[in-house]
């Protein structure tokens, strides 16, 4: 029986779109140009992730936590579910760099650990944790969603 083909093995498409035919993206702010090129290919290749959302949840949480002052920050809920609006919540923009920081590579995820972990002792100091978190009808089960929010039981 003769031996099949290589191009009769491989898929006829591939599905994944090809990265090097793409401009190079925008620096994130803050992280090198290699980390920005690996957020970029994670965006193109993660499904519910969509280009820019890292780097656009990394300036909404950088948002969140720029007033001064000692005054304690609330979370607002967003009023709306599409891809940008969800920003307005600024724990959808956690959520966001916890999922980018969940795929990404070693070094890149290393480098905007550094970063996140930097806004996150932040805004854990800034915000009061919720007392009836563990009584909620929905699961929450990373610490940014079990911190008092805008709204809270009277929406």
């Amino acid at each position: 029986m003769p031996r099949s083909r290589p191009g009769a093995l491989r898929p006829a498409h591939d599905p994944r779109p090809c990265t090097r035919s793409l401009p190079p993206p925008d620096r994130i702010h803050g992280l090198s140009s290699r980390t920005s090129l690996a957020i970029h290919r994670l965006e193109l290749l993660t499904p519910g992730l969509h280009l820019g959302a890292v780097d656009y949840a990394l300036r909404r949480y950088e948002e969140f936590l720029r007033p001064p002052g000692r005054r304690p920050l609330y979370p607002r809920m967003a009023d709306c579910d599409c891809h940008w609006h969800a920003f307005d919540d600024v724990r959808h923009a956690r959520d966001i760099l916890e999922e980018a920081l969940e795929h990404l590579p070693p070094r890149p995820r290393a480098e905007l650990n550094r970063q996140v972990r930097r806004l996150d002792t932040e805004f854990h100091a800034r915000t009061l944790p919720d007392p009836f978190a563990d009584r909620r009808t929905w699961r929450v089960d990373r610490w940014w969603h079990r911190r008092l929010w805008e709204w809270g039981e009277w929406r």
